[in-house]
């Protein structure tokens, strides 16, 4: 019996059984930090490991919605705010990961601005800023007029044609 239950888990040929297992276990992991982050940011949804039919853990994750009776649905039936807000949810969950082994300094969001609410902008920007304040560098990439006001330093590249480009950098308020 304990050699079944060990090949059941582990698998008979090659691990594979094994090697998912623990990378479900790693992806627990991911979802425990990322979900800490996004009870600040978007406290409706949470993130749980998927189940298959059998209720066996799978190597994917769904989003719980507090609005809808915890009702589980794929990420991709997320607006582009939502997908966004789990997406940050989710780096930030990776980096405090990784963190615990190597020290990350910076964090580049490229993008994604542009599909934010007022408010919702301004909950990623206020979680922004939190990070910035406990020490670690963020850079945003964006094309939202607005979101400049908020950005102390600035480093603007203007095209000048023919593949060339110059590059600035602004203080907030020059």
């Amino acid at each position: 019996d304990i050699w079944q239950s060990l090949h059941n888990l582990i698998g008979k040929n090659n691990g594979e059984q094994f090697k998912e297992f623990a990378q479900i276990l790693n992806l627990q992991e991911l979802i425990d930090k990322a979900n800490a982050r996004l009870r600040w940011l978007a406290p409706r949804y949470s993130l749980t490991v998927a189940r298959d039919a059998e209720g066996l853990p799978r190597l994917s994750f769904m989003v719980r919605d507090a609005h809808f009776a915890d009702a589980e649905r794929p990420p991709t039936t997320l607006s582009g705010g939502e997908t966004f807000l789990v997406s940050l949810a989710l780096a930030l969950g990776l980096s405090s990961l990784a963190s615990e082994k190597v020290r990350i300094e910076s964090l580049f969001i490229d993008e994604g601005f542009g599909s934010l609410d007022s408010r919702t902008l301004e909950t990623a920007l206020s979680t922004l800023d939190s990070i910035q304040s406990a020490g670690r560098k963020v850079g945003l990439i964006s094309h939202v007029p607005g979101l400049a006001e908020r950005i102390g330093v600035q480093v603007l590249v203007d095209r000048q044609g023919q593949g060339a480009s110059t590059v600035r950098v602004v203080t907030c308020g020059e």
